[in-house]
């Protein structure tokens, strides 16, 4: 089973990550993760940091001569502009220079002050900022390899981005995925782009943030993982909690799944047919998003994830209170982006597959890529056969006992 950790803080030294249940023998590199972590920096709207804030990526363990070991693996993101903050956030013992205590609404300054004990937003701020995705990402990334050796592509593109909403059923192949990340915005329609970058740069204006929706697809999902025997097994439930654990995403959508409560039942399912030639079962749609029953169907799953306006503003208005002194007062700054959705979705890509990856280690096994492979392979080989008698138990009867 795949698992991972990550650890490090906004401006500390760095971020590690630590990727269990890799199986043996998968193709990865530096160069394949630096691409995924490039990626996470894309979209018109994003600060300055991201410019000069490059990742310093070092493959630490469980990697040799381009190959997993089977051992976990251990990816080190150096923060490149450590000498600033060296001082101010060393792990000797020391008292910051300067406190912040007035805690962002909208942010998990607040409530994790009162809930540790800090009389610094900073020791919260710190590792509750999105920057922890970086590492997110690298994990994503070996999910993403992994993946594509069952012949499965994780993508994602914006759909909307403040007020502005792309034409519904306008979606990538993984074949495009460079044509989106070429977009301002990584938007697949460049009519919305434009109209997403014109709202960008008048909230950039005035100092304001802008939150949107960005849709996440995966193509070439093996039918059935997950499970429908036990909740916390449920396919579609890993997703959302894997996807609204991202900084500032505030709702999940699977399929149709908001819109779709608004139909009648006859218009809101996946028709079921028998394609004889290919000997396999089809749905010409995917309304549920390639899951039923919290299991994957084979159709392409699909998801949507929104994010919130960024709390941390360019121009700071918003009230709060100095926890020090318990005056009224206004949010401090921090360095930040108009908006970050673009970037979200690349999370959201990384996320989603880890999830996918997991459960496809689960469901066929293998200390190696190759055993991994070669069970899958068995198991969609026969999947599409009529039941026999055997499997159904004695007397054809299903789960009579002998």
């Amino acid at each position: 089973m795949l698992r991972f950790l990550t650890a490090g803080e906004s401006h500390g030294k760095g971020l590690v990550v630590v990727v269990e249940g890799v199986p043996a023998g998968l193709r990865f590199t530096a160069e394949d993760l630096q691409g995924e972590l490039a990626r996470r920096r894309l979209g018109y709207g994003r600060g300055p940091r991201m410019r000069f804030e490059k990742d310093s990526v070092t493959l630490l363990a469980g990697i040799r001569h381009g190959r997993t070991l089977g051992s976990p693996v251990a990816i080190e993101i150096l923060n490149t502009e450590w000498p600033k903050w060296e001082e101010e956030m060393s792990p000797a013992p020391g008292a910051p220079a300067k406190p912040l205590t007035a805690p962002r609404p909208g942010h998990a300054d607040l409530v994790g002050m009162l809930k540790y004990g800090f009389a610094d937003a900073r020791d919260v701020l710190e590792r509750a900022s999105a920057r922890e995705t970086a590492a997110r990402v690298a994990a994503g990334s070996v999910a993403k390899a992994l993946l594509a050796e069952l012949g499965t592509s994780v993508i994602s593109h914006v759909v909307a981005l403040g007020g502005v909403t792309a034409p519904a059923g306008v979606r990538p192949l993984p074949s495009e995925v460079d044509r989106v990340d070429d977009s301002a915005v990584r938007c697949a329609d460049p009519a919305s782009e434009a109209a997403m970058v014109a709202e960008i740069k008048a909230a950039a204006k005035v100092g304001d943030s802008l939150g949107g929706m960005a849709e996440v697809l995966a193509y070439g999902v093996p039918v059935g993982l997950g499970s429908y025997v036990h909740w916390d097994r449920k396919l579609d439930g890993l997703l959302a909690q894997a996807v609204m654990s991202i900084q500032a995403v505030k709702g999940v959508e699977i399929g149709e799944g908001f819109s779709g409560s608004r139909v009648r039942g006859s218009e809101a399912h996946d028709a079921i047919y028998w394609d004889g030639e290919a000997g396999e079962y089809v749905r010409e749609t995917s309304r549920a998003g390639g899951i039923e029953g919290g299991m994957s169907t084979g159709s392409l799953l699909w998801l949507r994830a929104a994010m919130k306006p960024l709390a941390t503003l360019n121009r700071p208005v918003l009230a709060t209170v100095d926890v020090a002194t318990k005056e009224a007062t206004v949010s401090f700054k921090e360095r930040t982006d108009v908006t970050a959705v673009p970037a979200m979705g690349v999370v959201a890509e990384s996320m989603v597959a880890l999830v996918l990856a997991g459960e496809a280690t689960r469901k066929f096994g293998g200390d190696s890529v190759g055993e991994l492979v070669r069970n899958a392979e068995a198991y969609l080989k026969t999947i599409h056969e009529t039941p026999s008698a055997a499997s159904a138990g004695p007397r054809g009867q299903a789960g009579m006992p002998v």
